[in-house]
């Protein structure tokens, strides 16, 4: 059982990090590697974020990608988009970040969803905040239920962590289903949208848990696939992580009427948005 996490007592205070490991996954995506300089534990839950922060030039939100059951460290992978992420990838090993949070109370259901059977519906970069809650699963196999990831790539140079995903596709113990929007003579795999991936899913639809991250167009498309599944809006969460900045609900980028991302996310039961559907 994870114990829910709590933050720093001056939330404003970064903890220095040294970035450990780093390599470019696609032209846009790095992955980091990164300890914490006081060896004071580092504790969270799947779905829950960092803000990573360059001295001098800002700090960007940044969800977890490794699992909470990898001890000593965590990963990152972050989108070359701005001045903060720009800078965040002409680091070098041995560099320093500011690390702030662990932050977010709207994490991934790591209790409830022992014993159920889960769909990961991942579009591309989406896959980031998902894998950790996937490797969890992976490594508290006995825990859960069937376990299915779905996911969804524009073409084949967006694609990243390539030998972490042929191993899922080996593996007895999930289901793993792969698509491109434009293939080329190289791909192999199934042609189209991840919702293209749904209805091969074979664990029963109605009863599972399905956890959907990725670009705002694909959230539409992929809950009317779910609707024409007939699958409950209350077994349907969303990561809304886009909508994020300052981490601690004083900037108001991330809010959504009264609520949020930040704090109240950004991991959103489908269900709870449904008086706020601006929020998708």
């Amino acid at each position: 059982m994870i114990e829910r996490c709590t933050v720093e007592k001056d939330i404003y205070l970064p903890r220095m990090a040294t970035l450990e490991k780093k390599r470019l996954m696609n032209p846009t995506e790095m992955y980091l590697r990164l300890t914490l300089d006081d060896n004071d534990g580092f504790d969270f839950i799947p779905g829950q974020f960092v803000e990573v922060s360059i001295a001098g030039i800002g700090e960007a939100p940044v969800t977890i990608s490794s699992s909470p059951t990898q001890k000593g460290y965590f990963e990152l992978v972050v989108r070359k988009i701005g001045n903060v992420t720009n800078a965040i990838h002409r680091m070098r090993i041995g560099d320093k970040v500011g690390i702030r949070g662990p932050f977010g109370k709207g994490t991934y259901p790591v209790e409830p969803a022992k014993g159920r059977n889960i769909v990961f519906v991942c579009g591309g970069i989406g896959l980031v905040p998902q894998r950790s809650f996937v490797n969890y699963i992976l490594d508290k196999r006995a825990d859960y239920g069937e376990m299915s990831v779905l996911l969804g790539t524009k073409c084949m140079s967006q694609r990243f962590f390539h030998s972490e995903l042929d191993a899922w596709s080996h593996r007895k113990d999930m289901h793993f289903m792969e698509s491109v929007d434009q293939a080329d003579d190289c791909w192999l795999g199934n042609v189209g949208v991840v919702t293209t991936l749904i209805p091969k899913i074979k664990t029963d639809l109605g009863s599972a848990m399905f956890f959907i991250c990725g670009p705002p167009i694909m959230y539409k498309f992929v809950l009317l696939a779910l609707d024409e599944e007939r699958v409950p809006h209350e077994n349907i969460y969303l990561n809304l992580e886009r909508k994020m900045k300052c981490g601690v609900g004083k900037c108001g980028h991330c809010q959504i009427n009264h609520t949020y991302t930040c704090m109240t996310g950004p991991v959103f039961r489908y269900s709870d948005l449904n008086v706020t559907p601006e929020a998708i």
